[in-house]
């Protein structure tokens, strides 16, 4: 096997996790590697559409498939979510500044409005 510098694309990683099934079954296998039979009766929809999240999940590189005899264990690669992550922090950057800015405005109006000097 060759050594391969793998790039992950961040748009087939939000494709996945756009589907909440898909991000349920991430949420359980973040527990560790778990057989497709006991992944699939986690949830109320039939083995054929767990397979189908699971296969999408697989082609986003979210999930990695090992195979043991008849069984396929599925476990969590977070190496793709670096990417949604990355593109995320811009956001976490623009409402930090923005709910500071905001803090600061009602510090401010808060400390005029108890300044001033009461009626008599």
């Amino acid at each position: 096997m060759r050594n391969r510098s793998v790039t992950y694309s961040a748009e087939s990683a939000f494709h996945a996790l756009a589907d909440p099934t898909r991000r349920a079954l991430l949420d359980l296998l973040r527990q560790g590697s778990q057989p497709a039979g006991q992944t699939a009766r986690a949830f109320p929809v039939s083995r054929p559409a767990i397979s189908k999240h699971l296969r999408q999940l697989r082609k986003a590189h979210l999930v990695v498939e090992t195979r043991s005899g008849r069984h396929r264990l599925y476990r969590l690669n977070p190496e793709p979510l670096k990417a949604v992550d990355s593109w995320l922090e811009q956001y976490r950057v623009f409402w930090s500044a923005s709910l500071a800015s905001l803090k600061t405005f009602v510090e401010t109006e808060y400390a005029k409005e108890n300044v001033r000097p009461k009626k008599k």
